[in-house]
């Protein structure tokens, strides 16, 4: 069967960075696969030799070696297929030939009745899985983690008594989980995630007492979570993560005092947070975003005194924020995005006394249209990344977010702030990426913008935040193409000032030309004016330059085309002039990229090579006086038809009736129109930001 393509996973799951790899040496047996030298070198025999990347070093006669000796491929790439040996290696315990490319049936090793680790992690192999081969010999670990096989998942490992590590993440794995899985009484850990597994978790789980670590997460599992976690005491990773569960929280899983991870992420789990920390004295990391969780947060979950990441996000919690919250000194990053909570102000004097908390989501939430406290928050000093978009706030940006000397990414956007955009934000030196679009800020931008020293220089340091398969932040950009993009640590923002949607006035300030580590520049929708400035084209990093709906006049600078890395370019609805630059990124953008600029041409070579064909496209707008004549042929139609429906009306009374009964069912079926509509829009925009 030929090898499926795939994508390598760039990093482990979380948890498996908990513990090292069995693997440290690297030799060669014969007869493995094609091109194995025929002789083996006399320094080789009987001993265990580091591989050399890209090539061999030798191999190990199956007789001439002394128990425990491990054997395992180094970097050669092949497209062969691996043909297990058909020879004895009485004395082989362990086998590594992860990250080689090799693809076929997986090898077995039925000759080696001492086998205890096998680990062909990262290749193609693809097919089946002959359980009952690798079953033959005592085998303890098995990683089987991507590669390409198919198929139902094989029954049979019962037979593996001795099994401790079962790795078959990222295949294609596909059905049910069969009985005997559960009947492995020395398995500790357990990973199936990324496959196409269905059906129900089996309480028949509880039997695997031993187990440490079990990660089924990105599979389709459904149905309710067995409450079955009173049996497995030394459980310590559980990642459930990206499947179809629903019904509450397992009360028996607050009985596994060893837990360190619980991941319910992207389910439809429902009901109250039933979690006890007074019992989970070491849960660092709680993540149970994106279900139908409902009521407040119980005070009870600030017990975990060693929680460092709690995802709430999406669910349908309300209420405020436990006092008691004070308590998570651990807590790094806090996401209660998309919930009904209440009382912003009540929220921050709790958080800033969280001594190490770095990253903050609170997007859509209070939505009474509260105001962001203006003093009293002296906290948030180690605070890299706040987002409080979607929360209907209402004054000004507040002064205490001027000492947040470490912030990296701040997002305010979607809310009703007003007033001007203070100086001091761009005096922030660690702050790259900013989004205060979709309020009704006004005035003038600070000159401080066009020196933020994170934009200028590469020196400046960014902050290490980061979550492993957390998400950060999700974001649907407005003026891209809409993909939701997730950032897992702050490195990963792109550095942006978005500013969109406002009031703002005066010249786009050429001194922004200063700004090379700048990839995305957004002014789109306020009232600029005055012309592009030609110092633009030394933002070297620039991907996206948005300034479309302002006052902007003049020409548009062909020095904008030596920006190789534009990608998306917008000055539309402007009062420009003159020609659109050719040559570079420009050849790329399409004409909306220019419409509404009446006095704007561009140049479109046509069908054939002939530089003479030419064709020259005017960007016209819609003039007042045909819009005023259209307005009045408009009024005229109205009153007319107005005045004909009245005399009718006013003279025949079964008509009269008729048209009444007709405009109540006008009326409904407008005011269901409506509410669809205002429903879609309200969807498209409720999760604009998924942090």
């Amino acid at each position: 069967m030929a090898a499926i393509p795939r994508t390598r996973r760039a990093t482990p799951p979380t948890w498996r960075r908990f513990w090292p790899s069995p693997m440290a040496w690297t030799a060669r047996a014969p007869g493995w696969s094609d091109g194995v030298p025929t002789a083996t070198p006399p320094a080789a025999r009987g001993q265990e030799f580091p591989a050399i990347s890209g090539g061999w070093w030798g191999w190990i006669s199956p007789t001439g070696v002394s128990p425990g000796t491990r054997f395992a491929a180094g970097r050669w790439r092949s497209s062969a297929g691996f043909r297990g040996s058909g020879g004895g290696f009485p004395a082989i315990e362990a086998v590594n030939i992860s990250s080689n490319g090799f693809t076929g049936p997986h090898p077995a090793f039925p000759g080696a009745p001492n086998l205890s680790i096998l680990d062909i992690t990262n290749n193609a192999f693809s097919g089946g899985i002959n359980v009952t081969a690798l079953c033959s010999s005592p085998v303890k670990v098995l990683r089987f983690s991507a590669n390409a096989f198919s198929g139902d998942f094989p029954a049979g490992f019962g037979q593996c008594k001795l099994l401790n590590d079962l790795f078959l993440d990222g295949n294609g794995l596909t059905g049910s989980l069969p009985k005997d899985l559960y009947t492995m009484p020395e398995l500790k850990r357990l990973s199936l995630q990324e496959n196409k597994l269905s059906g129900s978790l089996d309480e028949d789980l509880g039997n695997l007492s031993v187990l440490n670590q079990i990660d089924l997460s990105y599979n389709m599992f459904k149905g309710n979570i067995p409450d079955v976690f009173g049996k497995l005491r030394s459980l310590e990773f559980l990642n459930l993560a990206a499947n179809k569960l629903n019904g509450t929280l397992p009360l028996s899983l607050s009985s596994c005092s060893m837990l360190r991870m619980v991941s319910l992420r992207n389910n439809s789990l429902s009901g109250e947070i039933t979690i006890d920390c007074r019992l989970l004295p070491r849960l660092n990391t709680f993540d149970a975003g994106t279900n139908k969780l409902s009521g407040a947060i119980p005070p009870g979950l600030a017990s975990c005194t060693e929680l460092r990441t709690l995802n709430l996000a999406r669910n349908k919690l309300q209420g405020g924020l436990p006092d008691s919250f004070k308590n998570l000194s651990s807590l790094s990053y806090l996401s209660l995005t998309g919930n009904g909570f209440t009382n912003l102000s009540s929220a921050l004097q709790v958080l800033q006394h969280l001594p190490n908390l770095t990253s903050l989501m609170l997007t859509n939430n209070f939505h009474d249209g509260e105001t962001m406290s203006m003093d009293g928050i002296e906290g948030f000093k180690t605070m890299q990344v706040l987002v409080l978009a979607n929360c209907a706030l209402l004054g000004t940006i507040p002064p205490w977010l001027q000492h947040l000397k470490s912030l990296n990414v701040l997002d305010i956007s979607w809310n009703n702030l007003n007033g001007k955009i203070p100086p001091w934000l761009g005096n922030l030196d660690n702050l790259f990426y900013i989004d205060l679009s979709n309020n009704s800020f006004s005035g003038e931008l600070p000159e401080s913008f066009t020196q933020m020293k994170s934009l200028i220089s590469s020196n400046s340091s960014s902050g290490q935040a980061s979550t492993g398969d957390l998400p950060l932040f999700v974001k649907k950009n407005s003026i891209s193409t809409g993909v939701g993009l997730q950032y897992n640590q702050v490195a990963s923002f792109p550095s942006s000032l978005i500013l969109a949607n406002n009031l703002l006035v005066g010249p786009i300030l050429p001194a922004f030309g200063r700004l090379v580590k700048l990839h995305v520049l957004d002014l789109g929708f306020n009232n600029f004016s005055g012309p592009i400035p030609d110092e633009l084209s030394n933002m070297s990093s620039l991907e996206i330059l948005d300034l479309a709906h302002n006052n902007l006049s003049g020409r548009i600078p062909q020095s904008l085309t030596k920006l190789n890395f534009l990608s998306k370019f917008d000055v539309s609805f402007n009062n420009l002039s003159g020609d659109v630059p050719t040559g570079g990124q420009f050849s790329t953008f399409t004409d909306d990229a220019f419409v509404g600029n009446p006095a704007l041409r561009v140049f479109r070579k046509g069908s054939s090579n002939n530089d003479s064909n030419v064709q020259v496209v005017a960007f016209e707008a819609h003039h007042d006086s045909d819009s005023a004549f259209g307005l009045l042929n408009v009024g005229a139609g109205f009153t007319f038809g107005l005045w004909t429906i009245w005399n009718i009306l006013l003279f025949a009374s079964s008509w009269r009736a008729a048209y009444f009964r007709m405009v109540d069912s006008f009326c409904d079926r407008l005011y269901v129109i409506t509410m669809v509509n205002l429903n879609r829009l309200r969807r498209k925009w409720e999760y604009k930001d998924r942090p």
